[in-house]
């Protein structure tokens, strides 16, 4: 029995990395042939349908809203596993409301964010009203995340960092946080690569204006939201496959410098404890 389930295991393994190969390879073979300068054009115009301007609101959206997000996932996080009280009801709702909010679909928190910041708050379509709105919607993950990170640690850690005379919260930032930094990291890096794929979402709150974002408070769109539509459109399915090579590359991009630096800060510790 334990020879039948390893089998199984490494031919599902071996299935996901083919399925994974090819959609790669797709992507590649039909997009690079697409890539050329007018796509990269400052400007976008119905004749060049230029990505640069999706290509920096993606850019800029993530950013604005993982700072949204990130801290508030990780102090409630925090919170849960090193200064509530287990067992407590209330607790319970929280991860329980978490989960729940992890499994919902983009398209809801769209229509959430539409009508909150785009209506109530007289946002309008603007990056602002998408940044938040994605922030809402990853703010469950980063904190499940952070908290099974957290939860990860020894308690010996903790422990030895009590009898050496450390208080509560300077175990916490100097003992528990970085030993959790790899399950962290991995939250954020899920977190961006949704940002980065999300259009739903943002159809609902940021627009679909194709230029450059000269504030927060104007539409934009997305490079997802900008495959989307060049899709849609039916007349630029070339432009299309080159745009999802960029958004491709960029995702990759953002995984492979989180990696590098979670492997940094882990070699830095490494150097100060053997210091």
């Amino acid at each position: 029995m334990p020879k039948i389930f390893k089998v199984l295991s490494i031919l599902a393994a071996l299935w996901t990395a083919l399925m994974l190969c090819g959609i790669l390879v797709f992507i590649l073979i039909k997009g690079i042939p697409n890539l050329r300068p007018s796509l990269f054009n400052p400007v976008y115009t119905s004749e060049n349908v230029s990505l640069l301007p999706a290509l920096v609101t993606t850019l800029g959206i993530t950013l604005l809203s993982l700072a949204i997000a990130v801290p508030l996932g990780l102090f409630s996080a925090i919170f849960l596993v090193e200064y509530a009280r287990q067992g407590n009801r209330f607790i319970s709702l929280v991860r329980l409301t978490a989960e729940t909010l992890a499994g919902i679909p983009s398209i809801v928190y769209g229509l959430f964010g539409f009508l909150l910041f785009v209506t109530a708050f007289g946002w309008g379509y603007s990056v602002l009203a998408g940044a938040c709105t994605l922030a809402v919607m990853i703010l469950p993950l980063i904190m499940r995340t952070t908290e099974e990170a957290l939860k990860t640690v020894p308690a010996n850690f903790r422990e030895g960092s009590f009898a050496l005379g450390a208080g509560k919260l300077r175990t916490v930032f100097r003992i528990a946080l970085p030993a959790a930094l790899p399950g962290i990291l991995a939250g954020v890096i899920l977190a961006a690569g949704r940002i980065a794929g999300e259009t739903a979402a943002l159809i609902y709150t940021a627009g679909t204006v194709a230029q450059l974002p000269i504030s927060t408070k104007v539409s934009a769109r997305t490079l997802a939201v900008h495959l989307y539509e060049l899709w849609n459109e039916g007349m630029n399915t070339g432009p299309a496959y080159g745009t999802a090579v960029v958004l491709l590359v960029m995702v990759t991009g953002i995984n492979t410098f989180s990696v590098f630096l979670g492997r940094k800060i882990a070699g830095c510790r490494l150097s100060e404890k053997a210091g």
